[in-house]
């Protein structure tokens, strides 16, 4: 197949790429010297040398991992994609190949036109050169002409908000001004193709709206966006099409609601408890989940709730270092990726934001006759505010709130009014609040 329609821009066929995973071989020291280091290579080249090429053995310390996999799509001028799948589904090694940052092991990509990348924003600046500088390298290693970067220098200081520290060397901001700069200059690119990878989760939310506010103007302008964000509120509003990877195979392809619900809902499979701790084995962060499950009034660990009763969402964790102002958030979000509520445990406990070393275990009560019935995705996160995320999982829990009788039941369309339910007041006169 070859690219023959005009308004194709992107085609992917049998796209594949492999990594070779090493392994330390157990009863050896993690560590070495350099002086045991270069003994090993050189034995290791002596067996190579004196073994016959036909008796070469595999290596049993080298694992081979398929990032991705037979992955074929096409996409068209003017698509706004959404890409979405869980941790390791191979989202980001497809944009870096679809940015020529890595090779692909088998497949081919072909790609019309001018491709900007939001993936690792920063790359290439230079932290002793100030922003002003630094605009002029980023630019030129984006693919910027000098002139370029000159017509659109003061839009791109305006839009970054660092007037005042223009003359600075970078390594002076904070992450949140670096942040700001880098996605400035790249989101000024103008590309045919613009690549996206949650670089809106740095920043706070005023910026991240000008974020989504440049990249929606990017799709009304007719060009290609393609983005990946675990915030599936998000996805639904820049995207119209979707693409569902899991463990590096396309799952599904079509509208990004349809695609988005398909995926909420494959998840978790609606397992009422669901072990984290595997991925932390050996972990270096410092506060990380180990445990989330939904709990029923009595005390059951169940995916399965009663519209008409409180249930809880039990979050354990450990932390490794003691903090000071972690803040611990727990979001709810309907099946079609819309947020329904996201609490904080700060919101009632400012005195909770400290934490010593140890494992903690809590609950968050959701109330009875709250949610209207339909399954529901939970999302956690542990972060300081405003500084740094250490840990978080999306849609990492699903539930189901049933009908068991309510006055709902005798509506037939009750899923179309809403997603809460809430006994409000009807006044016959207007009674004001003190």
């Amino acid at each position: 197949m070859s690219m023959s329609y005009i308004d194709t821009v992107i085609q992917v066929e049998n796209l594949g790429k492999k990594y070779v995973l090493g392994h330390q071989q157990e009863g050896r020291s993690k560590y070495k010297t350099l002086r045991e280091s270069m003994i090993d290579r050189t034995k290791s080249l002596g067996k190579k040398l004196l073994r016959p090429p036909s008796k070469d053995l595999i290596n049993p310390s080298r694992e081979e991992f398929w990032a991705l996999k037979d992955v074929s799509f096409e996409i068209k001028q003017g698509d706004q994609v959404g890409i979405i799948g869980r941790n390791g589904a191979g989202k980001s090694t497809l944009l870096k190949i679809l940015s020529r940052i890595t090779e692909p092991t088998s497949g081919s990509i072909r790609i019309k036109g001018r491709v900007a990348s939001l993936l690792e924003v920063g790359t290439g600046f230079h932290p002793e050169l100030s922003g002003r500088e630094n605009i002029f390298l980023n630019g030129a290693i984006l693919g910027m002409t000098k002139a370029e970067i000159q017509r659109k220098f003061d839009e791109i200081v305006a839009f970054a908000e660092i007037e005042k520290f223009l003359d600075t060397p970078v390594k002076r901001y904070s992450s949140g001004m670096y942040v700001r700069l880098a996605f400035a200059v790249a989101a000024h690119l103008e590309p045919e193709i613009l690549i996206v990878d949650e670089v809106l989760a740095v920043g706070d939310a005023q910026f991240q709206k000008k974020c989504l506010g440049k990249m929606e103007d990017a799709g009304k302008e007719g060009r290609t966006v393609l983005f990946v964000s675990h915030n599936m509120g998000t996805i639904t509003q820049l995207c119209k099409t979707g693409i569902y990877l899991k463990r590096g195979q396309i799952v599904d392809t079509g509208t990004i609601n349809s695609v988005v619900s398909k995926y909420l809902m494959s998840g978790s499979e609606n397992q009422p408890l669901v072990n984290l701790v595997k991925e932390h084995k050996k972990t270096t962060k410092q506060i990380f989940f180990t445990e989330i499950a939904i709990v029923n009034p009595e005390n059951q660990i169940s995916s399965e709730i009663d519209v008409r009763y409180p249930f809880y969402i039990s979050l354990s964790y450990e932390v490794t270092k003691p903090l000071k102002n972690v803040e611990l958030s727990v979001r709810i979000q309907a099946s079609d990726g819309r947020a329904v509520l996201t609490t904080h445990q700060s919101d009632h406990d400012p005195e909770s934001l400290d934490r010593e070393v140890g494992l903690y275990k809590l609950y968050v009560r959701v109330p009875g006759m709250f949610l209207m019935p339909g399954s529901y995705t939970v999302s956690i996160g542990a972060h300081e505010p405003m500084v740094e995320s250490y840990d978080t999982h999306e849609h990492v829990i699903t539930f189901n709130i049933n009908e068991t009788g309510t006055r709902l039941a005798k509506y037939q369309n009750y899923q179309g009014s809403g997603i809460v339910m809430a006994e409000l007041p009807w006044l016959e006169n207007l009674q004001l609040l003190a």
